[in-house]
């Protein structure tokens, strides 16, 4: 699922393997390569190999095997320090006896850069995270938000051309924390730098990246941009992981003209696109995300395959209404609708049959 290095990639990873233990891998048999100015994050549970990956490329790690390279250069020997990449961490990792203009000014004291040039990047670092009245400031005085964009800015003082994130917005409240992603995303793109970002946040991954890798066990599941990620998952680790989904179990029945008819363990038969599936006989997990289920017949076409189902519970959540439904055995099957002057509020108890378009619903394997 992972894509093959090639020369024009800013960043590669060729074969890389990572072990603690000389036995089990963290990290197996990783290909991934990056162009320039890309914003890619890595998505995964803990012990994914994410986090790892980011601390190799970081140079706080070594690889066991394969090679990490940039810009077409191997970087496995050369010391963190070398790698003249930009950081930034969850934990700020501000220096406290520092004021956030020193804070700024020692990466850059550290590469031998003359007094007026620091002073004249320090100013334009504080400037990009909009804290440019802060610099006399000592990093307790700051509220979390403000030490994350002072951790953000000097991590881009010295202009690098790659910069790793480790979930550095885990510690902010929701509100601010969607803006700072906004900023961030925004600020990597104007700036044109290389970014790779790690995050556990699904949401996240998908409003932030132009590609998001999706780890799991060691491996990278699929890596794609955030829409074909989340409309087509390619195995049922992606739909489960990455936003809310739906799970019935069948058998596919048969496959024809692209569609796959499954026998659901509950009898019904439903249409679904065949991903990971090939024959008839084959077990299968159905997917369908809860915003592409309909329960207005006028929206499916006259031949849709329907299912009976009853309403558990009705949520309202503001934007869209959120309903629990008991349909093929399992009462925990959800969809989504909008909060539209028009739309039915369903009733606990109710009755009705859903459908949706075949291409919106995937038979995936039965893992």
């Amino acid at each position: 699922m992972a894509d093959t290095g090639n020369n024009d990639a800013f960043v590669a990873f060729e074969r890389v393997q990572k072990s603690y233990d000389g036995e089990t891998l963290v990290v197996k048999d990783l290909n991934l390569s990056m162009p320039k100015g890309e914003f890619l994050t890595m998505l995964g549970p803990s012990g994914s190999g994410k986090t790892t990956c980011l601390m190799m490329l970081a140079g706080f790690e070594t690889a066991t095997h394969g090679e990490i390279k940039l810009d077409g250069v191997s970087i496995n020997n050369i010391p963190p320090h070398k790698r003249g990449i930009g950081m930034v961490f969850q934990n700020y990792a501000l220096f406290p006896h520092m004021t956030i203009a020193e804070n700024l000014s020692f990466p850059l004291e550290v590469r031998k850069i003359g007094k007026s040039d620091r002073e004249a990047k320090v100013k334009r670092a504080l400037e990009m995270v909009e804290m440019g009245d802060f610099g006399g400031r000592r990093p307790a005085q700051l509220s979390g938000g403000q030490q994350q964009r002072v951790a953000l800015a000097r991590a881009l003082v010295f202009e690098p051309e790659l910069v790793l994130m480790d979930e550095p917005l885990g510690a902010l409240d929701k509100q601010l924390r969607e803006k700072m992603q906004f900023e961030i995303t925004h600020l990597a793109h104007e700036l044109g730098i290389t970014t790779v970002y790690v995050t556990h946040d699904q949401t996240e991954a998908l409003t932030m990246s132009d590609r998001v890798a999706v780890f799991n066990d060691g491996k990278i599941q699929q890596l794609a941009p955030p829409d074909e990620l989340y409309e087509s998952p390619q195995n049922s680790f992606v739909a489960q992981f990455i936003g809310e989904n739906n799970t019935l179990e069948g058998t596919v029945k048969e496959i024809k003209n692209g569609l796959a008819l499954v026998q659901l363990d509950d009898g019904g038969l439903i249409d679904a696109k065949p991903v990971n599936v090939e024959k008839p006989g084959d077990r299968t997990l159905i997917s369908i995300r809860p915003e592409r289920v309909e329960f207005n017949r006028e929206r499916l076409s006259p031949d849709a395959h329907t299912l009976k189902a009853e309403v558990v519970e009705f949520i309202y959540m503001g934007d869209i209404f959120r309903t629990r439904l008991r349909v093929a055995g399992t009462d925990e099957f959800i969809i989504k609708t909008r909060n539209a002057p028009d739309q039915r509020r369903l009733q606990p108890g109710e009755q009705i049959e859903i459908g949706w378009l075949p291409d919106d619903c995937r038979a995936l394997d039965a893992t």
